[in-house]
């Protein structure tokens, strides 16, 4: 399944800095980051479970938010891309 994971961490104290990133870093271990606070993530069910409980060990549940949006099939119509940052098809071949 393709989720949308989005999150919004306070960075007024140095410790929401620290939180910013492990969660911008647990995110990139799972999906591609497509805006500066989103991320697309191919996963499976235990897959999104993982990331949602390790989300939630690392937020501030009274300072930050977190929102997980599932992107239903067929993608071609549920999404649309516009701008300088395209994101990477997980479904098509990969050449490096």
């Amino acid at each position: 399944m393709l989720i949308l994971v989005s999150y919004d961490v306070s960075t007024v104290e140095k410790e929401g800095r620290r939180r910013l990133r492990r969660v911008a870093k647990a995110c990139q271990n799972f999906g591609q980051r497509v805006q500066f606070s989103v991320f697309e993530c191919q996963v499976n069910e235990m897959q999104r479970e993982e990331l949602e409980r390790i989300l939630l060990e690392i937020i501030d549940e009274d300072e930050d938010s977190l929102r997980f949006y599932r992107l239903t099939e067929p993608l071609e119509k549920h999404r649309q891309e516009y701008g300088k940052k395209k994101a990477v098809d997980f479904e098509d071949v990969l050449l490096l």
